[in-house]
């Protein structure tokens, strides 16, 4: 059966993706997709600084799903529930720039903007930060700062919902948890700490994801 679906339906064997895109309203999904793209036009331009921003969590029930293994010593991680690291991260468009907020505990509206108004201490020009639909994102003490926040520069892009995959950050998630984490940062959570705080710190030159043949 196998080989009929190979040679004569010329289908291939492989893992299903997930996808949110029939939840996607694809009218506002055009809209926004070419708004995003006129901005990464003025950042490239250096008219203004385009952010993404988003909020994720690491715990030490790792995501390794490949590691180097030698003959007779196989890699072996504890899964440890309930314990997290959950981070708000600001990345540049360029992937050459990060600001990284971690917390213990629950990520929260409060904790949000207390972030981004440190960030915004730092902003040289006008910004502009992307941010998906999340809940806190349109909590009302959220909405109270957005004039606020544009009187200092600084100004919000919802994306369109159920587009994760619009948000450059969700990247540098990805390659944090698949690439570059190893087996031996999760060995408690002081030590799955300090390797995100390494990463952190060396994002740009060390750890880097390559944006320039990337549209969106």
């Amino acid at each position: 059966m196998r080989a009929f679906f190979k040679n004569t339906c010329r289908a291939s064997w492989k893992r299903a993706r997930k996808s949110l895109k029939s939840k996607q309203n694809t009218s506002e999904y055009a809209y926004k997709e070419d708004c995003l793209n006129d901005l990464l036009e003025l950042h490239q331009q250096s008219h203004i600084d385009l952010f993404y921003g988003d909020q994720a969590g690491f715990s030490l029930n790792c995501v390794v799903p490949y590691c180097w293994q030698f003959p007779d010593e196989p890699v072996y991680i504890l899964p440890q529930k309930g314990k997290n690291i959950n981070v708000f991260g600001l990345m540049n468009a360029d992937g050459n720039e990060l600001y990284t907020f971690d917390v213990k505990g629950t990520i929260n509206a409060d904790f949000v903007i207390n972030s981004i108004e440190i960030f915004i201490d730092k902003i040289r020009k006008p910004t502009v930060l992307v941010i998906d639909n999340a809940r806190i994102h349109h909590a009302k003490v959220f909405q109270e700062k957005l004039e606020l926040w544009q009187n200092k520069g600084l100004y919000i892009f919802y994306l369109p919902a159920y587009s994760p995959h619009l948000n450059r950050i969700e990247r540098l998630w990805r390659h944090t948890k698949y690439y570059w984490l190893k087996p031996s940062d999760y060995q408690d959570l002081e030590t799955l700490k300090k390797a995100l705080d390494k990463i952190w710190s060396k994002f740009g030159f060390d750890y880097q994801i390559d944006f320039s043949k990337i549209k969106i």
